[in-house]
C-alpha cells in the first residue's frame, strides 16, 4: 500500500502562506510583495478581491482587499519584476503604493 506522501501529488496552484493582517496593519510601514491574486468576489457579487503575499519584519504574511486601486495598480507590474518594495498609503481614502 502506498503513502499518500509518496504518489509525488503536489497542489496545482502555489498557495500563499503566513497568517492573515489586515491592510490597516501595514498602511506606512515598508513591505515587500512577492505574488498577488485576483479573484471574483463571492461576498460581493460582480467585484474582485485581491490577495498579496507580503513579507514584513522578515515574515511572510497574507493580506486581502477589494481596492479597486490596487488591483488596477498591481495588474500592471509585470510578474518578472516580482518581489518588489513599496509602502501602502491611504490617498484621500484610496489605497496607493508608493
Amino acid at each position: 500500500m502506498f503513502n499518500f506522501k509518496d504518489l509525488g501529488i503536489k497542489p496545482q496552484n502555489p498557495q500563499f502562506t503566513g497568517k492573515k493582517i489586515d491592510v490597516e496593519d501595514i498602511l506606512n510601514i515598508e513591505i515587500i510583495v512577492h505574488d498577488y491574486e485576483i479573484k471574483d468576489s463571492t461576498k460581493k457579487h460582480g467585484t474582485k478581491y485581491l490577495t498579496l503575499q507580503i513579507e514584513k519584519d522578515g515574515t511572510k504574511r497574507v493580506v486581502f482587499t477589494g481596492s479597486k486601486n490596487l488591483i488596477d495598480i498591481i495588474s500592471q507590474v509585470q510578474h518578472d519584476n516580482f518581489p518588489f518594495k513599496t509602502t501602502i498609503i491611504k490617498h484621500d481614502k484610496r489605497l496607493e503604493f508608493t
